[in-house]
């Protein structure tokens, strides 16, 4: 059985640009998110959803194969006019805070996909209940420059704590794990190295971003190491030889839940890295 893909990066592109969404579908990024929220002049909104319905009924958008395409909408005129286009991968969904929000999107595009974000206090207090709000909510991410300016968090280590909540919740309703909010330094390849690595530790996975330049740096912190992948498979033959509990030689103690761990390692491991892992890291 061929495991189910887990998409690692996410590319935010401007909606009212549709040249440059157009190149980011062939970045290598595994979903391209269109944006016509935070990226959207408020005079240029229009002209940005019209373009967005155009593309998303084109065969470049529709075809077998073709890079799944979000779009994180403005408002309910959005979440209308894009609902029942062919090429439509799902919604995100800024500024949720309560599951009603979400109940509301349901019931006007049902059957879409949907992706709350948490970017303020209250949404992080009523996570999980966002996250089981409907059938059609298929994960959850943070918005952390909004909830950085509602808490006044100056450092990284502050929002430590959300991430970790986020996970959970995601985790408890059943939902893949989270991706990392955007790193908003492009230039900054090391930053956005070290920053994921705490993402990773923290449960995350995966990472949106804001340039393709990002695109392999986030593809590479996320994927397993040939160290890991070389562990999980060693706890994995171990485990085939006595289902219970016991020890390598190496003095790892090996149950059913470490067991589990590795094979969603190598499951991981197995999935075959896309263009976006091709990249060059210094490329622009």
């Amino acid at each position: 059985m061929t495991p189910l893909f887990v998409p690692l990066t996410w590319l935010y592109v401007p909606g009212d640009r549709p040249e440059v969404v157009r190149k980011a579908l062939g970045s290598g990024a595994d979903v391209v998110i269109v944006d016509l929220e935070d990226a959207v002049a408020p005079d240029r909104k229009e002209y940005a959803r019209a373009a967005t319905a155009e593309l998303l009924a084109d065969p470049v958008t529709t075809a077998p194969g073709a890079v799944p395409v979000h779009v994180r909408v403005h408002g309910e005129d959005d979440v209308r006019a894009l609902a029942g286009l062919p090429g439509l991968s799902g919604f995100r969904l800024p500024k949720i805070t309560h599951a009603v929000s979400v109940h509301h999107v349901a019931a006007v595009a049902p059957g879409v996909p949907l992706y709350p974000l948490l970017e303020s206090a209250l949404a992080i207090e009523h996570a999980y209940s966002i996250a089981t709000a409907h059938p059609d909510v298929r994960g959850i991410a943070l918005g952390e420059a909004d909830l950085r300016a509602d808490l006044g968090v100056r450092e990284d280590a502050g929002l430590d704590w959300p991430r970790s909540r986020t996970v959970v919740a995601a985790r408890a309703a059943g939902l893949p794990p989270p991706a990392q909010s955007v790193f908003p330094d492009v230039r900054d390849l090391d930053g956005l190295w070290t920053s994921c690595g705490r993402g990773r530790a923290l449960g995350m996975l995966g990472r949106a971003a804001i340039h393709p330049r990002q695109l392999a740096v986030i593809e590479r912190a996320f994927r397993p190491t040939a160290q890991e992948i070389e562990a999980a498979e060693q706890i994995v033959a171990a485990s085939s030889v006595d289902a219970g509990a016991l020890a390598l030689p190496d003095g790892r103690f090996v149950d059913a839940a470490v067991v589990a761990s590795a094979r969603r390692t190598l499951a991981l491991g197995q999935q075959n890295a896309g263009p976006a892992g091709a990249t060059s890291l210094s490329g622009d």
